[in-house]
């Protein structure tokens, strides 16, 4: 009789457990803006004069080149969360890329060769990016700072531009979702007036954004 209600016991503890799982099934988010989220409307590619932009890999910090979401406490510290439960769609530079190269690709009216897709006689503008910052407060803010180059295939000179940009964010994983990702849309429009003022004025030495 012991014996048959220890194995009840233990079942029911398992289901319990089993239950807690599926209550809590993984979050996947993405840094990529709806149109809605832009500041412009997209532009259409023009089909007789192309643009085309290209995306190196966008190179983060270790501590953040996962899927995983990394989160500071709103209490301060030198501790952080890797949220196993709350991903990024893929890894976190991948999904800056994707973001980065489709919002800056939509403002120009360009194509985003990244992937190839261009004849090599036809000039490309290549744009490096590095993330000097990608801090995620819970319940509080985001705040990023990323510099990039930019060059065109056909040119010697290369411009190197900064932007430091923040969202405050209200409690939850969403919503600091939705803050990174209006960040990254911030850093997208810079990326892409950079191009414009460049190519407005093709003796400049130095960035604007």
């Amino acid at each position: 009789m012991k014996t048959t209600t220890t194995f009840a016991l233990a079942g029911a503890a398992a289901l319990l457990v089993l239950a807690g799982c599926a209550s809590k099934p993984d979050s996947y988010y993405t840094l990529a803006s709806p149109p809605a989220l832009t500041d412009a409307a997209p532009r259409t590619p023009d089909a007789a004069t192309p643009l085309y932009i290209e995306l190196a890999p966008v190179a983060v910090p270790e501590r953040l080149a996962r899927p995983q979401m990394v989160v500071r406490r709103p209490t301060g510290g030198v501790q952080v969360d890797v949220l196993e439960q709350h991903r990024w769609a893929s890894s976190l530079e991948n999904e800056l890329r994707d973001a980065l190269g489709s919002g800056i690709a939509s403002r120009l009216g360009a194509l985003d060769v990244t992937q190839g897709g261009r004849q090599t006689s036809q000039p490309v503008w290549r744009v490096a990016v590095q993330v000097r910052q990608f801090e995620m407060v819970d319940g509080g803010r985001v705040d990023a700072g990323f510099t990039w180059t930019l060059r065109r295939s056909d040119e010697a000179r290369t411009l190197v531009c900064r932007l430091d940009a923040g969202e405050a964010t209200g409690g939850g994983m969403d919503a600091l979702a939705q803050g990174a990702q209006r960040v990254t849309a911030a850093a997208a429009a810079a990326m892409a007036r950079s191009v414009n003022a460049a190519r407005t004025n093709p003796g400049a030495t130095a960035c604007a954004t």
